[in-house]
């Protein structure tokens, strides 16, 4: 009896850590609502972890080429993940154009990108940190200049 509770506490404090490890980035999150025609809803949220241990496991050739085409972007992506981080509440772009309206903020860590337009809602999550971890894999991936 005394085996089994020593067997379900490591277990226990497994499941704390590894849940604790994957959220530590926070979560990414992507919601979808559209509301003319049928309505549908679309809801994605996931540990933000996640993102760079999935690039571990898309073929080496698909990660080489996306290296290529975005090579000339990752150092400005790198450079303005680190820079907002520094500035946890921050209004980057707010536009209002009739019925259409978009907002790029940040708010604690995360990018924040909020799109509505008439049938329309997009809310987008995004940990800075996980910015920055994608633009470094794939800066890595470049080809030397």
């Amino acid at each position: 009896m005394v085996l089994l509770a020593k067997i379900a506490l490591g277990f226990g404090a497994t499941v704390v850590l590894a849940g604790a490890y994957t959220f530590r980035e926070g979560l990414l999150r992507v919601d979808v609502d559209e509301t003319r025609g049928r309505e549908q809803h679309v809801h994605v949220w996931l540990p933000a972890a996640v993102i760079p241990i999935a690039m571990h496991f898309v073929p080496r050739r698909q990660m080489l080429r996306a290296g290529e085409q975005s090579a000339k972007f990752m150092p400005l992506v790198r450079a303005v993940a680190k820079e907002l981080q520094k500035y946890p509440e921050a209004d980057l772009v707010e536009v209002r154009d009739g019925l259409q309206y978009v907002h790029v903020r940040t708010h604690n860590g995360n990018l924040l990108i909020d799109a509505e337009e008439p049938g329309q809602t997009v809310h987008v999550s995004c940990p800075l940190a996980t910015i920055d971890d994608v633009s470094r894999e794939l800066a890595a991936l470049a080809p030397a200049s």
